[in-house]
């Protein structure tokens, strides 16, 4: 058997790991379970009520909503692969997960928050072009332009998951099964294996860099020339509008793209495991959370439908 890397463990096929999740005593882990199931639940009824209102509402069938309704499901997909068990951990026991829901786990919510990184930006491109070239606008972002996008988005998500799972899970583990974490995630993944992740790590940097990079060019981009064509109109009630839809945008894109660079593509920004944690939860759920409500409470015409559906269900 290969020598573990520090030389004290041997290589082991693993059938489970156990994941480590958060310190503390029954009392903070009866805490932790009433927190995030708190903000779960306000994640989900929130992210499905925008699903469900721009579904219903014909006045939200354009683009922007399309693509909302879009990162909304996302936002719902990957704080559900990973929250229900790690609700199940926090009062259990035994906090096992089977190696191959570890890497169903981790293709899954690579794959959901890559594709997010991807439709942000794509957001920011379909601002742009409503903004600065309104009359092309309907023939530019037509249902099947808008559609081709929302594909390479998923496509390019998957790709970069396919090829972060296999790089990881092809590592041989050593005999120590525990993940410090409490979901399965590269980093602490990475601590586990017996071999060298110099490349493993390199090729995250690489690619978790390039996406990052260039999705945020493409919304910098974007909101630049959004930004000259707005300070030009002469409409004050105009220009707030306009800079109230965007500034919802704007406010998404910075609370996602900052942890996550934070995370994956500034080697040594976290300290700790711990600190990892806290990030972890910051953008796995307490940004699918706050999505919904910056869309809703920062625009008018969500706004509106919700009214409308509320008066809709009150004469019913």
């Amino acid at each position: 058997m290969s020598p573990h890397r520090n030389g004290n463990l041997s290589v082991m096929p693993l059938q489970e790991f156990m994941l480590d999740g958060f310190a503390g005593g029954p009392q903070t882990q009866a805490l932790l379970f009433a927190l995030f199931l708190a903000l779960y639940v306000v994640d989900v009824l929130g992210n499905l009520t925008m699903i469900v209102l721009i579904t219903l509402d014909a006045r939200l069938h354009f683009p922007m909503y399309f693509f909302l309704k879009n990162l909304s499901f996302l936002d719902l997909c990957y704080s559900s692969v990973i929250y229900p068990k790690a609700l199940f951990d926090l009062m259990s026991s035994t906090k096992v997960i089977t190696f191959a829901g570890c890497v169903s786990q981790f293709f899954f919510f690579s794959t959901m928050i890559t594709i997010e990184g991807f439709l942000l930006a794509v957001m920011a491109y379909d601002r742009f072009m409503a903004i600065c070239s309104p009359l092309r606008y309907p023939i530019s972002m037509r249902p099947s332009v808008c559609a081709r996008l929302m594909l390479g988005c998923y496509c390019a998500g998957s790709f970069n998951s396919i090829l972060q799972t296999s790089s990881t899970f092809s590592l041989p583990f050593c005999s120590s099964n525990h993940i410090n974490h409490f979901h399965c995630d590269v980093i602490p993944l990475l601590k586990l294996a017996c071999a060298d992740t110099t490349i493993n790590e390199l090729v995250m940097f690489v690619i978790c860099g390039l996406i990052i990079v260039g999705t945020i060019l493409v919304i910098l981009i974007s909101y630049g020339y959004i930004t000259v064509t707005i300070l030009r109109m002469r409409s004050g009630g105009g220009r707030h509008k306009l800079f109230s839809t965007c500034g919802s945008h704007m406010t998404v894109v910075s609370l996602c793209y900052g942890t996550l660079f934070v995370i994956y593509a500034q080697p040594g920004a976290v300290q700790s495991m711990e600190q990892g944690k806290v990030v972890s939860v910051f953008y796995t759920l307490v940004i699918p959370m706050l999505n919904p409500l910056i869309y809703s409470l920062r625009n008018k015409e969500v706004k509106d439908a919700l009214w409308r559906l509320g008066q809709k269900h009150t004469a019913t």
